[in-house]
């Protein structure tokens, strides 16, 4: 029995946008952008097979924002692996201007999260979804 995520789906403002964003974000991370012959609809595959589509939200919905406190999905986190890997990717994100929350550096949060080792830095998306890059062992 496989155990894994197969695939995620996010409900975007504004797929130009976004596609923009996570095209430049998950290059670093290995993920390829697929076509899916759909204008409303962006795929990227991480080299471990899991997906994550990006997918227009309708009109009618657009209006309801979102926000990680509510009910539903709090952040997604990317795991790298090395300590290295994180603090290269912080300056990635400074390189892109893609403001990150709460430290301007990777922290280690080990003591946090009772884990030998939690080392990471967060940001949002253009929807402000709350993304991760964490090397965890």
């Amino acid at each position: 029995m496989i155990n894994s995520v197969a695939h995620i789906e996010i409900n975007v403002s504004d797929i130009t946008i976004s596609k923009s964003f996570y095209t430049k974000i998950l290059a670093p991370l290995g993920w390829k952008q697929f076509d899916l012959n759909d204008k409303d609809i962006v795929g990227y595959k991480a080299l471990d097979s899991t997906h994550l589509f990006l997918v227009q939200t309708e009109r009618g919905y657009t209006n309801n924002q979102f926000h990680r406190k509510n009910i539903g999905l709090n952040h997604i986190a990317f795991r790298v692996e090395t300590i290295e890997q994180v603090d290269q990717y912080a300056a990635f994100l400074e390189t892109e201007s893609i403001k990150k929350l709460y430290h301007e550096q990777p922290k280690d949060y080990s003591s946090e999260y009772a884990t030998e080792h939690y080392y990471a830095i967060f940001f949002e998306d253009p929807d402000r979804i709350k993304l991760e890059i964490v090397f965890v062992k």
